[in-house]
């Protein structure tokens, strides 16, 4: 029996799990901290009153660690992006609506062919299995020897 070696479509469409991995290192520690945002017009929000031209800092950071709606949010748990997934606009690695990545989709695709490979043709070891972790910017995680690794082929 010949088994394939190629990664096709079909492959791509079932890594669900590997998909929700993902989302849940992008909630974590997400690429883009945060947006800023110009009120272009008065409004109030939650009894605050925003004046227009004020400038609105929207932390993503802060938002996908909301514990409303992810419980426990420091636990690192990927099964919280499976079945219908998350409210919107409470995980937004690729932004929302109507400023979507245009390549969402084409990033999705590499991280899992990506990962795939990763995953099925190589070992990693850490060359500092000890190493410390620091979290200098409230979210954003740094090993202190910038996590050096031996790779090798399976």
């Amino acid at each position: 029996m010949m088994t394939r070696k190629e990664l096709c479509w079909n492959d791509i469409q079932k890594m669900r799990k590997i998909w929700s991995f993902v989302n849940e290192v992008l909630r974590n520690t997400p690429v883009v901290q945060g947006i800023f945002r110009e009120a272009i017009e008065d409004f109030t929000y939650e009894d605050f009153h925003i004046p227009n031209g004020w400038k609105i800092y929207l932390s993503f950071g802060a938002t996908q660690k909301n514990g409303e709606y992810f419980p426990n949010p420091t636990k690192f748990d990927p099964s919280r992006f499976e079945g219908n997934g998350q409210v919107p606009y409470t995980s937004v690695p690729f932004g929302g609506g109507h400023r979507m990545c245009p390549g969402k989709e084409f990033a999705r695709i590499l991280i899992l062919v990506f990962l795939h490979h990763l995953l099925k043709k190589f070992r990693w070891e850490p060359k500092v299995p000890s190493e410390k972790i620091l979290y200098p910017f409230f979210l954003l995680a740094i090993p202190t020897d910038g996590y050096p690794i031996t790779l090798s082929a399976v």
